[in-house]
């Protein structure tokens, strides 16, 4: 399938072009890679298609689970149709054990896990430096209703009970992952963006090297190589645990 000749959209990892149906878009998912507010560019050879694949097998494995997501299919291995939504201008972090920003924060050491998972709301602005917002500074904003918060929140929790279950099934700790939703046409809420080792941080459970563990982005941000191997590590993992789920 070509791609559309315009687009509407070019973000830091994927391309938004339109197609006929006014309520479907096409994500091309691409290999660029960026870290610390894009202060950081390179590239990872077939994160695209990685991460789109990826991101395909764990939205199918929500939906069977009742989470509504954007997905509807992928025409290419680096494509995903999805369904047209309003993103909110929030990424939704949920946090099992403590890293990166956590740690730097709140002195809390790497590696300690939490009580139970927290919920953060940071506000997508590239230009402010995507802050931590308060509950109430959120709804100052106007970012999002006061409902429609308890709905992001609660969805939140529940797609991380299911992806520490899936990813513990692949021999990998969820540490910690970025979210994004969105409201279709109808207003119902979406789950949108993608799942994908550019959104989670994981730790292989097979290794207790601090720096050999992990299995994410974190491996471009810190330098540490063998990023490519990670991600396709990942890849494989998680399409073995969602053949094993579908069989």
């Amino acid at each position: 399938m070509s791609e559309p000749p315009t687009l509407l959209y070019e973000g830091k990892a994927k391309i938004i072009y339109p197609t006929a149906d006014p309520d479907i878009l096409l994500a091309h998912f691409k290999d660029d890679a960026t870290a610390f507010n894009a202060q950081k560019r390179g590239s990872i050879v077939g994160k695209g298609e990685i991460n789109c694949t990826i991101s395909r097998s764990l939205f199918q494995y929500l939906e069977q689970r009742g989470i509504p997501t954007h997905f509807i299919d992928c025409p290419q291995p680096n494509q995903m149709r999805v369904r047209a939504v309003k993103i909110f201008p929030l990424e939704v972090v949920v946090r099992n054990i403590a890293a990166g920003s956590l740690c730097q924060q709140t002195g809390l050491p790497l590696g300690t896990v939490l009580k139970q998972p927290l919920v953060e709301f940071y506000y997508k602005n590239d230009a402010l430096g995507d802050p931590l917002l308060t509950r109430d500074r959120l709804l100052l904003m106007e970012l999002a209703t006061a409902a429609q918060v308890d709905q992001l929140q609660q969805q939140a929790l529940q797609i991380d009970r299911y992806l520490e279950e899936f990813f513990q099934n692949c021999g990998l700790t969820l540490v910690d992952f970025k979210l994004e939703f969105g409201l279709d046409a109808q207003g119902q809420l979406l789950l949108a963006d993608e799942i994908s080792p550019d959104t989670c941080r994981l730790w292989d459970n097979a290794d207790t090297d601090p720096k050999n563990r992990i299995m994410d982005k974190d491996r471009f941000r810190q330098d540490l190589g063998n990023v490519e191997n990670a991600y396709q590590q990942v890849l494989k993992r998680v399409l073995a645990q969602a053949a094993t789920i579908n069989n």
